[in-house]
């Protein structure tokens, strides 16, 4: 019988091999197989001396789980991910819920029309009530809507139909054409010639009106005194043409009202529609010759506030363009040609049809085109673009060269690796991407009010303007004006001072300038949420190799307690073990093996176990060789095993490696790693900043707590087996810390997933940077404290936009309702209320954009 199992709790190559190694001396299992990648276990098994009941049991004797059983059809490219996120685009996603699969797709969308918070609820409520979308997420900042659905109960043109009926206009990224660009480019200069007509319309309407009552001239031939026909005409011919440029206003505005789900439009259209309507009744009253209309226009207002507000927009839509300079720039980058070598010829080709496997030759002070290897010469190359670090780094044969850093002097040539999408400056522009596309938990608050803001001010605005009506008319209050012309000043002032705009943008521009120059900073930030959940961290647990230490350990001693071998010889059967050993401590005895040893042929290994969190064991040469730690040796029974000889190492900062050869003790390897420069003062800023500090490594007590007394940490979580590390950060957890998890290596990869924030060093494996919520590209472990000051500071920006939002928005309500009035006798002018609507918008982005100075 055979069948697939999705398992939980495999986390690193150590857990595979724990598993593959016991269900091979199970009985009734003939084969089982663990992929890392799915964590997938296909087996074969007789289904007359095993059930899976006592597959499961096993498994969970091991530490481990089944979470579902698999159909034979089920692709390896099953996931399920416990908060259910699809990251890279266009990619399909198959799972189980309830045993019903489902087929995931994702897809970014551009919607034109998008004006305000409303308007993003209204799609987000919308599409993801339709069957089978799972998530809808728009952001106000970029216009783009990320989309995951169900392709066998919807098709994205469903939703793109769907979002077009709610007056918006959704548009596939592929489908974004030259044309698309050209169009966008003639509707913006149409959008400033158009502005720049209403705002001079707006200002001759307004001198009209209110020139005469500051003792400026008026001619006679339009002044009301004189001609108020003419006075009320020439305003109406002045205020068409601007109602006309701000047409946009009033057909999203009433299309959203009459959807019942109004937007920051229908605010402006109502309040303005209004203006005018009642303008042009008092207009065909001026003519029939009732004159006390003269002095009861509102032309003025509603030209004024639509002229202001469109100003604000293009304020508001040149900071939004400030926000996503940090992509500009990173797209700026990439290179258009490159040169490569064929046939002992130099050809200049464009970057798009540079293939994998090409050489490609690189002149001083030029971009290196693509990510490659560097197969000629050596030279120093500018990554400051990728890492933020301005020191040149030397490269040599063999060394990673990547697209967009610069050759400083020397001519290399190097074969392409990875081109196009797979280069990691294409990886990093797609990461940021979808980071500024995401929302943090807390932009949930702007979420739940504008689903309710734009119908509770409409409500506001009518109730007030009866209220004051209903006042006025019985006397109860002394109006400045008619009750009627008092009402309607009211209605407007409410209608255009309520400003949605704010609140959506206080979130999403933050996380766009954060992410950004995070990215700039070589710190790339996958989510808003994980930026978010960073400035909670109080405990940060590293890694000891390769983290704390550069990972790089080296043999420091060789001690033979045995007679009977050499330590040539020993050397031997231990370097060619380690081979097998994907442990770095066993790449130092490598190394040290491989300095004495220079024959390419080696003995072959049989037998070869790798017993997670204690050591390997091999034969060679009918020899059982033992190689690993004090456990190994311990439930092995080795004989005359020595542990003081060990000790005393540990208590040098040394990892002590033991050696037993046919069940008895030989001698032990001493191995020590060096500590990174930046440790100790990255450990000292993090305590510094209140947060505590742990290490956790596999290493004996004694060594570890020499090197953590060496940085500075106190915490010392030591003699921890690889798939044990996840365990100790959920410990931390349950005792009520916010944990960060740094690290760079596979067996890191379930313990960055458990914690609240996983940071990966970017040198480090691809499982630990997939696992990760933050890649820092630069090695140095300061990076670690400038992310977590870095989301302190957009947070911390993110809460002040909140603040000034709410606060404009509570203030501004109530004194445009007429709040002031009772005390002072002063009601806000429409035209005053427009502008500081206009504003409210323009202030959140540029509060936003001071994160682009944030510094190291």
């Amino acid at each position: 019988m055979k069948k697939k199992f999705k398992l939980s709790g495999v986390g690193c190559i150590m857990c595979v091999n724990k598993i593959q190694d016991n269900f091979k001396t199970f009985e009734g299992v003939s084969e089982a197989k663990v992929d890392l990648a799915t964590k997938v276990m296909d087996i074969s098994y007789d289904e007359n001396l095993l059930t899976v009941k006592d597959i499961e049991d096993k498994l969970i004797e091991l530490g481990y789980g089944i979470e579902n059983e698999l159909e034979e059809d089920v692709k390896k490219n099953y996931k399920l991910e416990e908060k259910r996120e699809i990251k890279t685009e266009n990619k399909t996603s198959i799972f189980k819920e309830n045993n019903i699969s489902k087929k995931l797709s994702q897809k970014v969308l551009k919607i034109e029309n998008i004006h305000c918070q409303a308007c993003v609820s209204n799609i987000e409520r919308n599409i993801g009530k339709l069957d089978g979308v799972e998530e809808a997420i728009v952001n106000l900042t970029t216009n783009n809507g990320r989309f995951i659905y169900d392709e066998d109960k919807i098709k994205i043109d469903e939703i793109i139909e769907n979002i077009n009926k709610l007056g918006y206009k959704a548009i596939k990224e592929e489908e974004i054409t030259e044309e698309f660009f050209e169009e966008k480019e003639y509707l913006e200069k149409r959008e400033i010639l158009e502005f720049k007509i209403s705002i001079l319309l707006a200002l001759i309407v307004f001198y009209i009106t209110m020139g005469h009552m500051m003792g400026l001239p008026l001619p006679k031939i339009i002044s009301p005194e004189y001609n108020p026909v003419n006075y009320a005409i020439i305003q109406l011919i002045l205020t068409v043409p601007i109602l006309i440029t701000g047409r946009s206003f009033y057909t999203v505005g009433f299309t959203s009202l009459f959807r019942r789900s109004p937007n920051m439009d229908s605010l402006i259209a109502l309040g303005t529609g209004a203006a005018f309507v009642y303008s042009l009744y008092g207009t065909v009253e001026i003519v029939n010759g009732n004159l006390e209309y003269v002095h009861n226009l509102y032309y003025e207002s509603a030209v004024v506030i639509i002229a202001l507000i469109r100003f604000g927009k293009l304020l508001e839509k040149r900071s939004k363009g400030k926000t996503s300079e940090a992509i500009k720039k990173l797209m700026g980058l990439q290179v258009k040609t490159a040169i490569i070598v064929k046939n002992n010829q130099l050809i200049t080709i464009d970057i798009k049809e540079v293939q994998k496997g090409d050489i490609v030759l690189v002149k001083p002070g030029e971009s290196i085109p693509v990510d490659g290897k560097v197969i000629e010469g050596n030279t120093y190359v500018d990554e400051s673009m990728l890492t933020g670090e301005s020191i040149a780094v030397k490269k040599n044969i063999n060394d990673k060269v990547f697209g967009a850093t610069i050759n400083k002097n020397g001519v290399i040539k190097i074969e392409a690796t990875a081109i196009g999408k797979d280069t990691v400056l294409s990886k990093i522009i797609k990461l940021v991407e979808d980071a500024q596309e995401s929302k943090a938990p807390i932009a949930k608050i702007a979420d739940e009010i504008s689903r309710y803001f734009v119908p509770v001010v409409i409500m506001i605005a009518v109730v007030s303007s009866l209220t004051w009506y209903i006042l006025g008319s019985m006397n109860l209050v002394q109006l400045t004006m008619s009750k009627e012309i008092f009402s309607l000043t009211i209605f407007i002032s409410v209608l255009v001072i309520a400003c949605p705009c704010s609140l959506g943008l206080a979130t999403p521009t933050a996380i766009m300038v954060g992410t950004g120059r995070g990215a700039e900073l070589g710190i790339l930030i996958k989510s808003g949420e994980s930026l978010e959940k960073a400035h909670k961290i109080n405990m940060i647990v590293f890694d000891k190799t390769g983290t704390i230490t550069e990972g790089k350990p080296a043999v420091t001693d060789f001690i033979i307690e045995n007679s009977k071998y050499s330590k040539e010889e020993v050397l031997k059967y231990v370097g060619i073990l380690e081979k097998y050993s994907e442990h770095p401590l066993g790449e130092a005895i490598v190394k040290e093996f491989e300095k004495n040893n220079s024959s390419e042929t080696l003995e072959k290994i049989n037998n070869f176990i790798n017993i997670s969190g204690e050591g390997i064991i091999g034969e060679i040469n009918l020899k059982r060789i033992y190689v690993g730690n004090k456990k190994l040796f311990l439930n092995k029974r080795i004989k005359n095993f020595k542990n003081e000889i060990g000790d005393k190492l540990a208590l040098e900062g040394k990892t002590p490696i033991y050696i037993g050869i046919d069940e008895e003790f030989i001698g032990v390897i001493g191995v020590k790693d060096k500590i990174k420069e930046d440790s100790k003062e990255c450990i000292k800023k993090l305590k510094e900043l209140g947060i505590k500090v742990a290490m956790i490594t596999g290493d004996k007590k004694e060594t570890a707590e020499i090197i953590g007394k060496e940085v500075g940490i106190d915490i010392i979580l030591a003699e921890v087996s690889p798939e044990d590390k996840y365990l100790e950060v959920k410990k931390l957890q349950e005792k009520g810390y916010n944990v960060a998890m740094v690290g760079d290596g596979i067996n890191d990869s379930p313990a960055l997933s458990q914690a609240d924030i996983g940071i990966a060093i970017g040198t480090g494996t691809d499982i630990a940077i997939e696992s990760a919520d933050i890649v820092l590209i630069k090695e140095s472990l300061n990076n670690v404290v400038l992310a977590i000051k870095l989301s302190h500071a957009t947070i911390k920006n993110i809460k002040e936009n909140l603040f000034w939002a709410f606060l404009y928005n509570t203030l501004g309500i109530p004194i445009a309702a007429g709040a002031l009035y009772i005390f002072t006798g002063h009601l806000l002018n429409p035209m005053i209320a427009g502008g500081a609507m206009a504003m409210s918008s323009v202030s959140v982005v540029t509060n936003a954009l001071r994160l682009r100075k944030f510094e190291r």
